[in-house]
């Protein structure tokens, strides 16, 4: 009985990591950060040039988050944002990479790579390299399946419509949805957006994070964080603005963007 249950476990494990697999080869692309939580600078350790040197080891297209992407890239839902985590270990460093989808829901999860190296920089780059281990298990290879957009993430929800529906249903009811503004890839001052876990984090080309923004029910609409200053990011005409208040004024400022 022990080994009929030890094997069902070890059946659904095969079958998860499967799936998890499969998914991953959906997406075309990798975008990696220049700096993770638990590191004080961009690039520290070269931990971003070995990420993108193992990603590109294992099949994938990695792209920097400041790098401007090919054309037939311009779709952020179609690509990965890669992330790497620091577990809690007494005297072992404990590291493992994470791929999340446009939405920030985790795609895939890899093994903790861990090192007992007590420099810095060593033990990082080898856990790092040792998480990497699992992520070359996977054998990407693009399917070549488009990602359907989540219905659910990220857009205003439809509840008002209906009840508007039923309150008059001789009439038509149209609902008007902002259009994400195009990003002006020529401006210098053009921003870059990457994932986070509530929302998303706008770096410069230095790179250098200038805003972080939090989402809201509204797809249009951020709460925004720049220098200190809370305000918010919000779409119209076309356009991107920073809008806050100082001495008690509203102030509004166009911001460039590329998500």
């Amino acid at each position: 009985m022990r080994i009929k249950f030890l094997l069902t476990v070890l059946f659904v494990s095969v079958i998860g990591f499967a799936q998890s697999a499969e998914s991953v080869n959906d997406y075309k692309a990798v975008i990696v950060p220049l700096k993770y939580d638990f590191l004080k600078s961009d690039n520290q350790y070269r931990m971003a040039t070995i990420s993108k040197g193992n990603l590109t080891k294992a099949g994938f297209q990695a792209f920097y988050a400041n790098e401007e992407l090919p054309a037939e890239l311009n779709d952020r839902c179609q690509l990965l944002y890669m992330d790497v985590r620091k577990d809690s270990g007494f005297l072992v460093t404990k590291l493992f990479v994470e791929l999340k989808d446009c939405y920030g829901k985790v795609v895939y999860t890899s093994e903790v790579g861990k090192s007992k190296e007590k420099d810095y920089e060593t033990a990082y780059r080898e856990s790092l390299n040792m998480a990497f281990i699992s992520v070359n298990g996977l054998h990407y290879k693009y399917s070549g399946k488009t990602i359907a957009p989540n219905p659910r993430a990220g857009m205003v929800t439809a509840a008002p419509v209906a009840v508007a529906a039923a309150a008059r249903p001789s009439q038509p009811v149209a609902t008007q949805v902002t259009p994400t503004p195009v990003a002006d890839v020529a401006d210098p001052n053009l921003l870059y957006a990457q994932p986070t876990d509530n929302g998303f984090q706008l770096i410069d080309k230095t790179p250098k994070v200038v805003m972080k923004l939090l989402k809201t029910s509204r797809p249009d609409s951020f709460i925004a964080i720049k220098d200190g200053v809370q305000g918010t990011l919000n779409a119209k005409d076309n356009q991107w603005f920073f809008e806050y208040y100082q001495n008690d004024k509203l102030v509004s400022e166009k911001v460039s963007v590329k998500f």
